[in-house]
C-alpha cells in the first residue's frame, strides 16, 4: 500500500496521538535499546528516544520513513517489512503502535518480533482487535457488490485477532502473555464534512484496486452517506474502533 505521509500527519494525527498511552505501558528505561516497529512518521520513536540509550524506528513506507528522516533527523530510521525484518542487535523491548494489523503475515512478525528480543525482553503492541471498523468495512462491501465489484468486496486487507487468538499465536512461538486488553475505543475524525470519506481515502483504497478514481469517490460518499445515523453524532464522524492491546515477555 502506498501512505500519503503529508495526510497521515494532517488529517489522521490520531494514530500516533493515542500511542502516547502506549508508551507509558512501555515504560521505556535509560539503558535500553528499544524497536518501534512500523513507525510510520516518527513521533512516536522520537518520544520513546527521548527516555532510552537508542531508537530505531521501522516502516515498510518509503514515504513515511522520508518524513520520519526529514523530522527527527537525529533517529535511525530503515525501510523494512514487519513480517521478516533482520537488524543486528538484539532489543530490549520491541514496541507496535497501529501497525501489526496491517501485517496478514501475523506468524512471520511474531516469529521476527520473538527473534530480535533479548531474553527478558518484552513486546508491547496495539492494533486493531476482533470487529475493528466493522461497520465502516461492512458498508464498503455492500456498495462495492452493488456496483458489481464482487472480487473487491471479498478481499481481506487486515488481521484483527481475538485476544485469545493472538495470545495463542505469541505463546506457540515461546512468549509469555503477561497483559492483554480488548476495547472499544470510538474515534472522532479531524473533517466534520468528509470524516469517513477522507479515512477510506487514507486507510481503504486497497479496496478499490483497478476501479476508476470517480467512481471511487462515488462509492466512499455512498459509504458515508449509508454510516451517518450510526457514526455521526455530535456534530462529529466516528470511527467505530476496537483495539487490543498485549504486553509479552520472551522466555
Amino acid at each position: 500500500m502506498n501512505w500519503n505521509a503529508d495526510l497521515y500527519q494532517d488529517k489522521h494525527a490520531f494514530v500516533f496521538n493515542f500511542g502516547e498511552s502506549l508508551i507509558k505501558l512501555l515504560n521505556p528505561q535509560k539503558e535500553e535499546h528499544i524497536l518501534d516497529l512500523g513507525c510510520g512518521t516518527g513521533e512516536l520513536t522520537y518520544e520513546i528516544g527521548k527516555a532510552c540509550r537508542e531508537v530505531i524506528g521501522l516502516d515498510q513506507s518509503p514515504a513515511m520513513i522520508s518524513k520520519a528522516k526529514a523530522v527527527f533527523p537525529s533517529i535511525n530510521f530503515i525501510i523494512g517489512d514487519a513480517a521478516h525484518f533482520q537488524l543486528e542487535a538484539p532489543f530490549d523491548a520491541i514496541f507496535s503502535n497501529a501497525t501489526l494489523h496491517w501485517v496478514k503475515d501475523y506468524r512471520g512478525a511474531i516469529q521476527s518480533m520473538y527473534d530480535h528480543l533479548v531474553p527478558g525482553g518484552r513486546m508491547v503492541v496495539e492494533f486493531g482487535g476482533k470487529g475493528n471498523v466493522a461497520t465502516i468495512i461492512q458498508q464498503i462491501r455492500h456498495e462495492l457488490r452493488q456496483r458489481g465489484h464482487q472480487d473487491a468486496a471479498d478481499l481481506v486487507h487486515w488481521y484483527f485477532p481475538s485476544i485469545g487468538e493472538y495470545a495463542s499465536a505469541l505463546e506457540r512461538v515461546g512468549f509469555r502473555v503477561t497483559f492483554a486488553q480488548h476495547y472499544d475505543r470510538p474515534t472522532q475524525l479531524a473533517d466534520q464534512q468528509k470524516g469517513i470519506q477522507d479515512w477510506i481515502g487514507m486507510f481503504g483504497k486497497a479496496f478499490f484496486d483497478g476501479i476508476p478514481e470517480t467512481e471511487q469517490q462515488d462509492i466512499a460518499a455512498q459509504v458515508q452517506e449509508a454510516l451517518r445515523p450510526q457514526l455521526f453524532h455530535d456534530e462529529h464522524w466516528f470511527a467505530d474502533y476496537k483495539r487490543i492491546r498485549v504486553v509479552a515477555i520472551k522466555e
